[in-house]
């Protein structure tokens, strides 16, 4: 009874004290952005989805990565922001687009796929944004080098595949990409607040690596849920 009788204070879990309060001012940025390019990436794949328009996925890779160059070169000045920002949109909305192919298959086999993976994706994001911002500075920088040798893996296994086309091999990369695109979450949050503490205030490029963690979760998890759906339904059979 005792512990039910306590007060909690809901502010105090909001109190970052190890981060600065222009670094806090800074995440605050690139949340705000992240949360625009969500709505616009929403708004590419309803475009390629319902409305049928963009349905090369080569247009959609070719459109996004070229954004994400131009974003790249393009300095990150005052004078610059707006046109950036811009930049940014298009960037999201054609990984938007990108996401037809994997939402129509979701939708072929059960689309409440696409809700439930979406949320996962979401509790997935917020939980490992949370460990990484409680968690003391630079506690989670080491893992850089386990996630990229774990990526140029994750890359040779995936080329060998499509000469032996095998499933087991294809479902081993869905889950390991899914645990290495988690650890990502933790070391890209707190590289975001190195960088900002070391006076790199680039909101926009600090927001494209976070969306490009949600957005590889989101279509890793919509893979392996359709995969799943597909073998109950062999199993019924």
């Amino acid at each position: 009874m005792d512990f039910l009788d306590r007060n909690i204070n809901f502010n105090a879990l909001l109190k970052f004290s190890h981060i600065s309060s222009s670094t806090q001012q800074h995440l605050k940025r690139v949340y705000s952005s992240f949360a625009i390019c969500m709505l616009v990436a929403a708004a590419g794949a309803y475009v390629n989805v319902v409305l049928k328009f963009l349905q090369g996925s080569f247009l959609s890779f070719a459109g996004s990565f070229g954004m994400m160059i131009w974003l790249l070169a393009t300095p990150h000045t005052f004078q610059n922001e707006k046109k950036r920002l811009g930049i940014l949109a298009g960037f999201a909305f054609f990984s938007g687009v990108g996401l037809g192919p994997t939402l129509n298959l979701c939708i072929a086999i059960n689309p409440s796929i696409i809700p439930t993976a979406f949320l996962g994706t979401a509790m997935i994001f917020i939980c490992f944004s949370l460990s990484a911002l409680y968690a003391q500075r630079r506690s989670f920088l080491f893992l850089g080098g386990i996630l990229m040798s774990a990526i140029s893996l994750l890359l040779l296994s995936s080329l060998v595949n499509l000469l032996v086309g095998s499933v087991l091999l294809f479902k081993m990369h869905m889950y390991i990409g899914l645990l290495v695109m988690c650890g990502f979450v933790l070391f890209d949050t707190q590289l975001i607040i190195e960088k900002a503490e070391q006076g790199d205030k680039d909101y926009i490029w600090h927001c494209v690596d976070l969306f490009l963690d949600f957005i590889t979760i989101f279509r890793k998890l919509m893979i392996i849920l359709a995969m799943n759906e597909k073998e109950k339904r062999k199993e019924r059979k």
